[in-house]
């Protein structure tokens, strides 16, 4: 218990190394599923006034769909469309990276204080974001920190498009 926890305050500090550190350790696969998981029960607790109960049980099942959707989006885009010449990477070791990048997320279970949810959202989704960009800058062995943030921005429009459009299919605003 003591080592994941020290992973995920690592993690949360932005250590590189960390994220080097679970890309090399195929055992590190549960504590990256633990932290996506912990990091959404925090997110649904912290919007309970708004959402409920209801929104944590299906909060979380999105996160995990999410993580795995996310990861392969990055591996597809870093290893085969904008790898560098000592890119070599598999989804194993971007599950595990970006799993540890959800550990700035533990604050949102802040956002119950009222008044706090949305602040707390906003610095956790930034924070979240930065450590997304050391994980796989670390994950695909880039030298360009450049790379990396257009690397998750690129998966990040493609998610984007494919949530509105599934949004649109089953249900959308206006039906």
């Amino acid at each position: 218990m003591a080592d994941i926890m020290s992973r995920i305050i690592r993690a949360a500090k932005l250590d590189a190394s960390l994220y080097e550190e679970v890309e090399a350790d195929r055992s590190a696969i549960g504590q990256a599923v633990a932290v996506v998981v912990l990091s959404s029960i925090a997110a649904g607790v912290g919007t309970i006034g708004r959402i409920g109960f209801a929104g944590l049980l299906g909060g979380t099942l999105m996160s995990l769909l999410g993580w795995v959707i996310w990861a392969w989006l990055i591996y597809m885009i870093g290893t085969k469309m904008l790898p560098e010449p000592q890119t070599r990477s598999d989804m194993g070791e971007l599950l595990r990276t970006i799993g540890f990048s959800s550990s700035p997320g533990l604050i949102r279970v802040v956002g119950i204080i009222p008044g706090l949810a949305t602040l707390v959202q906003i610095a956790a989704q930034i924070w979240m974001l930065v450590a997304m960009v050391i994980a796989v800058r670390q994950a695909l062995d880039y030298t360009s920190t450049f790379r990396a943030v257009g690397v998750c921005i690129i998966g990040w429009l493609i998610q984007l498009f494919f949530i509105m459009v599934l949004f649109w299919i089953f249900g959308g605003a206006g039906r």
